[in-house]
């Protein structure tokens, strides 16, 4: 889910939704707190936190839906390849949301579903 499978990222949503619990004098989590620092976080139903988003949509809409290499969707994102490439990539590898091809990276049906990006007609994927 949100955590994305890791207990890293699963004990620091932890924490920032305990941070909101205490900041609103709740005793307890409740669900209420926890979508609440969820929102606050960025981080949607799937898990994508903003960045994530912002990859998904720098390849549907400023590279056709790709492919676009990954050095280039780098520099679009004003990220590190390597950030991208072992950070961002295995989870939306992970959801279907992109593929690796020869070619470069191309968002997926899924990708462009979840991010409310038209379909491109015509293309390869």
């Amino acid at each position: 889910g949100r955590a994305r499978g890791t207990p890293r990222v699963a004990n620091r949503i932890l924490r920032r939704i305990r941070d909101v619990a205490q900041v609103r004098h709740v005793g307890a989590v409740t669900l209420d707190i926890a979508r609440e620092a969820l929102e606050l976080l960025e981080i949607d139903e799937v898990g994508l936190e903003r960045t994530d988003r912002e990859l998904l949509s720098a390849i549907a809409h400023k590279f056709g839906g790709g492919p676009v290499g990954l050095s280039t969707l780098a520099v679009s994102l004003g990220e590190e390849p390597d950030t991208i490439e072992d950070v961002y990539e295995p989870f939306l590898l992970q959801l279907g949301f992109i593929q690796r091809t020869p070619r470069g990276r191309v968002i997926t049906a899924l990708g462009r579903e979840h991010i409310d990006a038209p379909a491109v007609s015509g293309g390869l994927f």
